[in-house]
């Protein structure tokens, strides 16, 4: 397992704004985070104490950066990237503040080359999937 720490020295975001707790399995392809800074009544993201649904976008969003510096920082730093679209969003929930338990967030690696990436993605709660999509993400310069 992956700590805070370690996720912090991978993505450009800390303190709060780093919103996964722990990397809990990942490979080529796939990487499965858990988070709990939704139930932080101080989380960056949150509007008035509520933490609206789409915000897991952002999460999600981290996740594959996590997933992109893992698995692309081999001889190298990592790439920036940047969400340039989303597709197939869907919101189950209203807001994920007033859950209880931990986020999985998880993310796959669906095409990719150059400097775009596609991942699939999905945030849970309790075993119930609270938002997904697919997302295309630029990646900034050259492959070290």
């Amino acid at each position: 397992m992956i700590g805070r720490a370690q996720i912090e020295a991978l993505i450009p975001h800390a303190g709060r704004m780093c919103l996964l707790d722990r990397i809990e399995a990942w490979d080529a392809r796939t990487i499965r985070c858990r988070a709990t800074s939704h139930r932080d009544s101080a989380n960056p993201l949150a509007v008035n104490g509520r933490l609206g649904a789409a915000c897991g976008v952002e999460y999600a969003a981290q996740a594959m950066a996590l997933h992109g510096g893992l698995t692309g920082a081999v001889g190298g730093r990592p790439r920036a990237g940047y969400l340039a679209s989303l597709r197939a969003l869907s919101l189950k929930v209203e807001r994920l503040d007033g859950l209880a338990g931990d986020l999985i967030v998880e993310a796959e690696r669906l095409a990719g080359e150059g400097a775009s990436v596609s991942y699939g993605f999905s945030v849970s709660h309790d075993g119930i999937v609270l938002l997904s999509g697919r997302a295309a993400v630029i990646l900034e310069g050259k492959a070290t």
